[in-house]
């Protein structure tokens, strides 16, 4: 057995002890020692091996937490990624992807960091995984801070209203007003990212646009940053017309959750499907995130590896 006092500073411990000791209990589920806080020292007891392993992880949230960087449960996770994959703990947290008001949008895990870093080197770039990835939000940053540096001259954020379909006829208003709960979301995150005010007169000249995924039939789609969420709910022929919208300047951003297809059974996916398709081509590249990289509450990544189980038993997993 092993034991190390570490002594931290107030604002460390209270990083620590925050949001009722939720980065303390990650701690110990992930590090299998026992971990105690009183006051401003630590208390690491365990086998040896458990213990190196803790202080190593600890030193790195220091670091974080002494560069300015908010900590949760879901550091630590990130924290052990990086630390596995010989990353550079700060390369992920310091990659500041958009601030506003004070709030700063950055990578959580490794694969995210290793996804923003796709989004900008490449042209067309597909994200599949489980919710609470971060898939489309951080999209969306790197979107409006294009938009924002004058790399792009327009945002267009697009969804497929698969789940109207049969019901649109009976909803009250227009076609947009049929559609805007599937859009609703998307126009949730801009909120987050812009001041009310410049958001609605970016709306006001067309230079961001949300819309259902049929507005884009027909469009070459120039000096923009697309967004394309929900991309699981296509069929192929929808994918293949959403991609081939792609204009001089652009740059595309695919996003889905293969396990939670709403199309109907006999009907493939153009997300299943374009991983086949498209893979290995240059300038366009897949990212696949699993639920280790879900950064909602800890209960959310123990209920996507549950279903990813019972799929995997039952051999219910979508194939197409």
């Amino acid at each position: 057995m092993s034991h190390q006092v570490l002594d931290v500073s107030n604002e460390v411990a209270a990083e620590l002890a925050g949001v009722h000791d939720g980065v303390l209990d990650a701690l110990r589920e992930r590090l299998q020692c026992a971990i105690t806080l009183r006051g401003n020292r630590l208390t690491l007891d365990g086998d040896g091996e458990h213990v190196a392993a803790a202080k190593a992880v600890v030193d790195e949230l220091v670091e974080l937490v002494e560069g300015g960087h908010q900590i949760g449960p879901d550091t630590v996770g990130a924290v052990l990624a990086a630390l596995d994959q010989a990353e550079d703990v700060r390369d992920v947290f310091e990659d500041v992807v958009w601030r506003h008001r004070g709030k700063k949008i950055t990578p959580k895990t490794v694969n995210q960091k290793r996804y923003v870093d796709s989004i900008r080197k490449g042209t067309v770039t597909f994200s599949i995984g489980p919710a609470g990835t971060g898939k489309t939000y951080l999209a969306m940053a790197l979107a409006v801070s294009a938009l924002s540096e004058g790399n792009v001259g327009r945002i267009i954020l697009t969804r497929p209203a698969v789940e109207a379909g049969e019901r649109l006829g009976f909803l009250p208003g227009d076609m947009l007003a049929k559609v805007d709960p599937y859009l609703r979301p998307l126009y949730d995150a801009l909120y987050d990212m812009l001041d009310p005010e410049r958001l609605a007169g970016y709306m006001e000249r067309g230079t961001i646009e949300v819309a259902p995924l049929a507005f884009m039939r027909g469009r070459t789609l120039n000096d923009s940053f697309i967004v394309l969420d929900e991309a699981q709910n296509t069929t192929p022929e929808q994918m293949q017309m959403f991609l081939t919208r792609l204009g001089f300047g652009s740059k595309m951003v695919v996003t889905g959750d293969i396990t939670q297809v709403d199309l109907p059974r006999e009907q493939a996916s153009g997300l299943i499907q374009v991983r086949e398709i498209l893979a290995g081509i240059d300038a366009i590249s897949f990212v696949e995130f699993g639920h280790e990289d879900v950064v909602r509450h800890k209960l959310v990544q123990r209920i996507v590896e549950a279903y990813k189980r019972h799929a995997e038993e039952t051999g219910t997993a979508r194939r197409r």
